[in-house]
């Protein structure tokens, strides 16, 4: 299959809020173009994409994974579900020798198994040393193995047949998400999958300077000779226009999931459904970082999407000299960077005759990009156009 690429652009204006914090619960920063910019890592957005497709019900629940340590809970409660008689404590023994059969490495947490001897709590279940990533069907499949053996679990998970059948249920049949975010296994390397999906961190455009809210709360209950406050605290925060930007490597993706397709679908429906929820997702989930305290529930004022043969491209550079903002905003200023650094790098490097753009804007202030691509007047329009697009790349033979 030959490669193609699929980028998103964003830029998205935060209010006052704390997306992301560092270690010392101030929002995370950059320094970029000799100043210092607001920062949201990509592991915050990659969360908040993979969180956005169960909350939108963009992908049906068997389409998605489980990323936990907790494998043998998990799939001891999948055991109990296909056979009641299993239920407890064999369910758990099948789970725990299923999971080890695979080549996964999992023992009871050290810190749970004193607390459980200090109070006089049963033994605790055996979990991974780190988080695993795995489908449902993945899981629905090492269940259903552990089942097939339950009648003398010990002989069964001796043989190389059924070790190489468990190892190969947790390598086939990949979920979205892991096809798209990918997999380390640093016991088992030869499960591990190779991610579709880069996800840059988000920086703003211009220069951003943290600051400081002093708050206070009132105890309900105190009486007019107990004045002040009954608790006092500050809370760091900043503001920003963000440039966000992820690449999609289409041709990863489709490789990733070509063990996971319906049997009822054609090559490049599963795919193609894939797209559209990450392109949608990325573009309007939101970490959930003190959301409460800040409500800053905004969308991107502008999106571009690119459909490229080559190789991904940030545009990052655009905003190497940082947006000044003299007209009191950002956004207006950093759209005219991207409407003249877009056309400038793909007609120098020669990418501008294969690419495929679509724009979705908002305002008059994203006025600048109608001429850089198709415009979609709707997110929906958007995604339908990518979606096709690809599917119509799929179909073109190598």
């Amino acid at each position: 299959m030959n490669r193609f690429y699929l980028d998103v652009h964003a830029l998205q204006t935060v209010p006052p809020s704390n997306l992301n914090r560092d270690d010392t619960g101030a929002p995370k920063t950059a320094v970029y173009g000799g100043v210092p910019r607001a920062r949201v890592s990509s592991q915050a957005w990659k969360r908040a994409t993979r969180a956005y497709f169960e909350d939108e019900q963009l992908l049906d629940p068997s389409e998605l994974g489980v990323r936990t340590k907790k494998i043998v809970e998990v799939i001891a409660g999948r055991i109990a579900a296909a056979d009641q008689s299993l239920a407890g404590g064999p369910a758990e023994q099948l789970a725990a020798e299923v999971v080890q059969a695979a080549g996964l490495k999992i023992e009871v947490p050290k810190r749970k198994a004193d607390a459980a001897s200090k109070n006089g709590g049963s033994e605790p279940l055996p979990e991974a040393k780190y988080l695993m990533f795995l489908s449902c069907r993945q899981l629905d499949a090492l269940a259903a193995l552990a089942v097939e053996g339950a009648a003398d679990s010990k002989a069964f998970f001796k043989e190389k047949k059924n070790k190489d059948r468990a190892k190969a249920f947790a390598d086939s049949r990949h979920s979205v998400d892991i096809a798209l975010f990918g997999r380390m296994v640093a016991d088992v390397t030869d499960i591990n999958v190779d991610a579709a999906v880069q996800v840059a961190h988000a920086i703003s455009v211009h220069r951003v300077e943290n600051e400081s809210d002093y708050y206070t709360a009132v105890d309900d209950k105190n009486t007019d000779a107990e004045p002040g406050a009954g608790m006092i605290g500050t809370v760091d925060f900043n503001s920003a226009t963000l440039y966000r930007y992820a690449a999609l490597g289409v041709h990863q993706l489709a490789e990733n999931l070509g063990q996971g397709l319906r049997e009822d679908e054609s090559v490049t429906t599963p795919v193609r459904r894939a797209v559209e929820a990450f392109v949608r997702s990325f573009i309007e989930s939101l970490p959930k970082g003190k959301i409460n305290t800040f409500g800053n529930h905004t969308l991107p004022e502008a999106v571009v999407v690119k459909l490229r043969a080559t190789r991904p491209v940030s545009f990052v550079s655009a905003f190497e000299e940082a947006v000044r903002g003299d007209q009191g905003g950002h956004v207006r200023e950093a759209v005219e960077r991207l409407a003249e650094f877009i056309p400038d790098i793909e007609h120098k490097y020669g990418d501008d005759a294969s690419t495929l753009t679509w724009v979705l804007r908002v305002g008059p202030s994203t006025q600048k990009l109608s001429g850089i691509g198709t415009e979609a007047e709707t997110l929906g329009e958007l995604l339908a156009s990518v979606g096709q697009a690809v599917a119509e790349r799929l179909e073109t033979p190598a």
